[in-house]
């Protein structure tokens, strides 16, 4: 094997390990901040933080679900004027009520 080959597998290696620490140093953290959150009381730091967190989480998702839903109706928008523009009905969209059959 050349040097060259041998320093580029020794840099792949060294960026997924520190991938790797990164990711372990994570997830410690995230460990010790849920366990101070459990042992708290309600009015404790950790807890508050934790909260806050989570709430500003939710609020998050919220404001992506309403983003994705905007963005999913103007795609139909464009979808629909394509079809008029070459004279065509829009076929309606899929039902995929019957996709999900199983139950959780």
């Amino acid at each position: 094997m050349s040097e060259k080959q041998e320093s580029t597998r020794t840099r792949g290696g060294g960026r997924l390990l520190g991938r790797a620490a990164g990711a372990v140093a994570s997830g410690v953290a995230g460990v010790i901040v849920v366990r101070a959150a459990e042992r708290g009381e309600p009015g404790s730091l950790p807890r508050k933080a934790a909260v806050g967190a989570t709430r500003w989480g939710i609020v998050a998702a919220r404001r992506a679900g309403v983003a994705v839903e905007r963005l999913r109706l103007a795609a139909g928008d464009v979808r629909a004027q394509a079809y008029a523009d070459l004279g065509d009905t829009a076929p309606p969209p899929a039902d995929r009520s019957d996709a999900h059959t199983h139950t959780h």
